[in-house]
């Protein structure tokens, strides 16, 4: 079985597009709400963990004047998106960076991405890094955003009992009947994920724990905009 980086999922990327609908209840639905708590007039956004571009191609969608500066340590990930966001024509206003954002939020001086964003956005990427990391991650975020911006993350969030844990489950295998699948036909396509810089297999927090942790972070508001059983989008301004 092909060993894969925390996020890549599947082991064709192909695949992850359609598997992730699948996989994840209502992921159109997730990208759409992080892309609408962004402000229209956004100019510079940062995407950490861009996979294959879905949630690019709708930030540059909804706001004409946007510059996104992608990252993602997956090369085959960030051509992927690259090939979609060239196709739709925004290839002015997109930039690829193969970067571990895990990295970035340890030595920022090593990773050249200038500061001063309006906004971050992330989705289903930063539940591969430790809580420590989290935290560390979500400061150097706050400290790279310009006064008023924000920050939108989407994620699986830990269920705070093993009951609940027992409904999100069931919610996910309900969802892949929906789409005329199940949970291990889908898992069939996947590939073993290995440990990569900071990331590794899921490491979720309970989303009362990422919460406080941007706050700790020095987010001056903090948010959650979206929940659906065991995925939350959540953030906050600064």
């Amino acid at each position: 079985m092909q060993q894969l980086f925390p996020g890549e999922v599947f082991a064709n990327t192909a695949d992850f597009d359609t598997g992730i609908r699948q996989l994840l209840p209502r992921y159109d639905e997730i990208l759409l709400v992080i892309t609408r708590c962004l402000p229209f007039t956004s100019r510079r956004i940062l995407e950490l963990g861009c996979g294959t571009g879905e949630l690019s191609l709708r930030i540059l969608n909804r706001c004409p004047d946007a510059q996104v500066v992608a990252i993602d340590y997956s090369p085959r990930m960030l051509q992927f998106a690259q090939a979609k966001i060239t196709a739709a024509g925004y290839q002015q206003r997109w930039t690829g960076l193969e970067v571990d954002f895990g990295e970035w939020a340890n030595h920022p001086e090593k990773i050249g991405i200038r500061q001063e964003f309006d906004a971050c956005v992330s989705s289903l990427a930063i539940h591969h890094l430790q809580d420590e990391m989290k935290l560390k991650l979500f400061q150097r975020i706050r400290e790279s955003l310009c006064e008023g911006g924000c920050f939108w993350n989407a994620d699986p969030i830990l269920p705070e009992s093993p009951i609940l844990a027992e409904v999100y489950k069931a919610v996910r295998e309900e969802w892949a009947a929906q789409q005329g699948t199940t949970l291990t036909e889908i898992r069939a396509k996947t590939g073993t994920t290995s440990t990569y810089g900071h990331s590794s297999q899921d490491q979720l927090a309970t989303l009362d724990a990422h919460l406080q942790m941007l706050t700790k972070a020095g987010f001056e508001t903090v948010a959650v905009p979206w929940k659906y059983y065991g995925l939350a989008v959540f953030g906050g301004w600064v």
